[in-house]
């Protein structure tokens, strides 16, 4: 098999032909080695470099019968012809130029030609050239990147080794000679706040080799570019330092005194910023947390010193609310006096009134004016060079800091309304920079014209004719049909453009309108540029009376005791009023004129006038007291939809019993899974009490065991049956006296298990509770003084002892007690019903 770069470009016949073709033996070949110029050209080398015309090989053979040889090449059909032979001499000429990348083996017939390299291939990038994206906070010494260039040459000239073209000796990156990997340099890092973009011209080299019979080097080279990202790592900055405030006579508490401002210095990303004073203030200054303004707490009689030097800090918030970096600065506030200069504008030449500035429209919010360059000053002392500044201009697009002056201080004029910054709208933006003293009766003041020259960016998106659309659709409504249509503007750079585009939005599948009501989506329109705005849509679904009330089976079976309702539920799966509103109504029942419904609840009672089953009885002549009654539930939508069901109704006399929970039992007969839950409920808790209670003794008696074997245990005798009083159970006698014997020795050592292994043990008083609070905690609103207090029950350590067994007399017979109580209640029954 031949390599893919052994491809051969022609199939050579050498023929050494006979001038006599007398005799049967053929001419051959000297073979004279790989080394010779002449001979059979087996194993010939030839460099790529050799020059096209050059004769590279004499072919050399002879016959044996000493007759004259001709010399010749055959090729193969389609094959490209490199060399030429001479057919007298066997001189070979090279007529075509070779290339080793592209074959470095060529095939005449049995001999091998050899095309041997030469350094005449640069080095080629793979990935070059190539952006890079570096977070700032990127660790010194880490890999950012892998550069690759491959060199088709082989030996030294097909090596690559790789170097950093630069102009600047102190680069912070560095790259591996033979690997290519790009790393920044041991203690260099990045700040993004100082360079956002890098670039690197990175130079691959080969080994060097020979071409056309000089050393050469051949080289290629490529550019990388390297973006800083921007990461939350440098603290707030405060603007406009230092920082001069003055207190006046005049001054009284709550006066502004000087407003710090502060930003975050991660300009891409920043963070609000808090302000808090950290010392110095001596109790006598406060500073508003978000606008950095301190003020004055008391007058300034109460000063106690003349100069204060306040810390104030700047602190970055966290979306989350937590502190970040922060800054600390200096407040120098003064106490002074007195007035004579009026505020002065300087420029970088001295007293000036009129600033020009060039700039792109829309700079960057919070970005401060870099191009102007203005200093204020009053030459006054204290209250009298305190002043206000103020910019007086088209809307609120730029804010003026610091806005109190004290003496003199660097005007920063900072963007607050970008998108107000519009080339399209103005091409040039003037206002007015006022300094007003505060405290003097002459109110001196200096004004000073800001002159901005807007330059145009592309920066105008296609509009919408409003921000949000609302429409209406109903239910039933197909998919594919259009619910509304919205209008869109263009505009373009430095001419307005108009051009309305009409969008429609398309129904793709409407959702059950009991699961969804209201629908709410944003559309887009963006132009070739990528440059897009969105309007929110908000598509509200029209309720249809569809659905017709269905009743709920359980219902249409019911029990009804005398003077007490059974109710029957019907639902409507409508979404709104007043298609979901049901009206109940009975239709039909037998006999007439029994039943009452209520059309709103659904709750069927009977007739005032029957209050008892001898009543029914007379009415109707059905025995089995069932009664079937035909309701009718009619929604009050439009059109009106309504569906009929016959109810069974067995009607039974009321009974005797009373209570809470007789009227549980009555109503668990219309759902018997809730008596069965009730069940269930008390039978865990019993078995829950059980177990505690278990634990509970088990634990006193292991204690009960553990007795100290010190301690003597002296069981007192029992008293004799006759000699236990049990005719005053409740007389004012403890149970320590009750047991109490002076012939016996009572052990000095306490029980300290605290259980019944000492009959003589007594529980120790417990100490007497706190004193209660002055006003007790209000009642619960369902407490009523009537109501009887509980507590909690204990549980004595005393043994009871057994009381005698009363005699028979005392005693009723159950089953005499049972039947006088029968014989009562069906008494009581029959006078009710002859009543009635």
């Amino acid at each position: 098999m031949k390599n893919d770069l052994e491809m051969p470009f022609s199939s050579v016949l050498l023929l050494a032909h006979f001038c006599f073709a007398q005799t049967d033996y053929a001419p051959y070949f000297y073979d004279n080695g790989p080394n010779s110029n002449n001979g059979n050209m087996a194993l010939l080398n030839l460099s790529e470099d050799t020059p096209k015309g050059t004769q590279i090989y004499v072919l050399n053979g002879t016959d044996p019968e000493v007759q004259p040889v001709k010399y010749g090449m055959t090729f193969e059909p389609g094959s490209k012809e490199y060399f030429r032979v001479h057919p007298k001499s066997g001189t070979v000429t090279l007529i075509e130029e070779l290339d080793r990348e592209v074959n470095f083996k060529m095939y005449l017939s049995n001999v091998s030609v050899f095309v041997m390299d030469a350094n005449d291939e640069r080095p080629q990038f793979q990935t070059m050239p190539s952006i890079v994206d570096v977070p700032e906070n990127t660790t010194s010494g880490s890999s950012i990147y892998k550069v690759q260039a491959v060199d088709r040459d082989t030996g030294s000239g097909g090596s690559v080794t790789y170097f950093l073209q630069s102009s600047e000796p102190s680069t912070k990156f560095a790259i591996d000679h033979h690997s290519g990997v790009l790393w920044i340099k041991p203690g260099e890092t990045l700040d993004y706040e100082k360079s956002h973009t890098y670039f690197i011209t990175v130079v691959a080299k080969d080994g060097g080799g020979i071409y056309k019979g000089k050393q050469q080097v051949m080289s290629s080279s490529a550019t990388l570019t390297i973006n800083v990202i921007d990461t939350q790592d440098t603290p707030p900055v405060f603007v406009g330092t230092p920082y001069f405030g003055y207190v006046y006579e005049v001054s009284s508490p709550g006066s502004e005194i000087f407003t710090v401002f502060a930003k975050d210095g991660d300009m891409d990303n920043p963070n609000p910023i808090i302000h808090s004073i950290e010392s110095g203030a001596d109790g006598v200054f406060a500073i508003n947390k978000t606008s950095g303004c301190i003020t004055l707490k008391v007058y300034p009689a109460e000063l106690r010193r003349e100069i204060f030097n306040i810390k104030v800090k700047a602190s970055e918030v966290s979306p989350e609310g937590k502190l970040l970096d922060f800054a600390v600065t200096t407040v120098t506030i003064r106490v002074v006096d007195l007035n004579n200069h009026p505020p002065t504008f300087f420029g970088e030449n001295g007293p000036q009134n009129v600033f020009e500035l060039t700039m792109y429209e829309h700079p960057p919010e919070g970005e401060f004016l870099r191009g102007l360059k203005i200093t204020v000053n009053d030459s006054d002392q204290g209250s009298n060079a305190k002043f206000h500044l103020r910019l007086v201009g088209p809307g609120h697009m730029l804010r003026v800091v610091p806005q109190t002056v004290l003496n003199e201080a660097q005007v920063t004029i900072l963007v607050e309304d970008s998108a107000a910054m519009d080339f399209e709208k103005s091409q040039f933006l003037t206002f007015k920079l006022l300094a007003v003293e505060i405290d003097t009766p002459e109110r001196f003041s200096a004004t000073a014209d800001i002159i901005i020259h807007l330059l145009d960016t592309n920066d105008n998106a296609p509009k919408f004719s409003s921000d949000f659309y609302i429409t209406r659709i109903p239910e039933n409504s197909p998919g594919g049909s259009s619910v509304m249509s919205v209008t869109v503007s263009t505009e373009h750079s430095r001419h307005y453009k108009h051009k309305k585009i009409n969008m429609f939005v398309i129904l793709s599948r409407l959702s059950r309108p009991w699961l969804i009501f209201h629908y709410n989506f944003y559309v887009k329109a963006e132009d070739t540029e990528g440059k897009y705005s969105l309007a929110e849509v908000f598509v509200t679904i029209m309720d249809l009376n569809d659905h017709s009330p269905a009743f709920n089976e359980n219902s249409l079976e019911k029990t009804m005791v005398i003077g007490a309702p059974v109710k029957i539920e019907a639902i409507d799966e409508d979404a709104e009023e007043p298609n979901n509103v049901i009206e109940y109504s009975i239709m039909k029942s037998d006999p007439d004129d029994i039943f009452n419904i209520d059309a709103d609840t659904g709750e069927i009672k009977l007739k005032p006038y029957i209050k008892s089953m001898d009543i029914i009885q007379n009415i109707s002549s059905n025995k089995d007291c069932t009664w079937s009654v035909v309701v009718q539930a009619k929604d009050r939508g439009s059109p009106s939809f309504s569906t009929t069901k016959v109810v069974k109704i067995d009607i039974t006399e009321a009974t005797q019993l009373k209570g809470p929970l007789t009227s549980f039992l009555l109503k668990s007969r219309e759902n018997p899974m809730q008596f069965l839950g009730l069940v269930s409920g008390v039978i865990i808790i019993m078995v829950f009490v059980t177990v505690f209670i278990s634990t509970v003794i088990y634990v006193r008696n292991v204690k009960s065991n553990k007795i100290l074997p010190s301690r003597r245990i002296i069981q007192r005798k029992r008293k004799p049956w006759g000699q236990d009083d049990f005719h005053q159970p409740f007389r004012e006698e403890c149970c320590g006296v009750k047991f109490r014997n002076e012939d016996l020795e009572i052990p000095t050592a306490d029980n300290i298990n605290c259980n019944n292994n000492v009959k003589g043990c007594f529980h120790r008083t417990p100490p007497s509770p706190p004193d209660a609070p002055v006003m007790p905690p209000p009642l619960p609103s369902h407490f009523r003084h009537g109501d009887r207090e509980w507590t909690v029950p204990t549980v004595s350590a005393s043994v009871a002892s057994k009381t005698k067994k009363r005699s028979d007399r005392c005693k009723d017979n159950p089953v005499n007690t049972a039947l006088v109580s029968e014989l009562k209640l069906r008494l009581e029954q029959k006078n009710m019903a002859n009543r009635y």
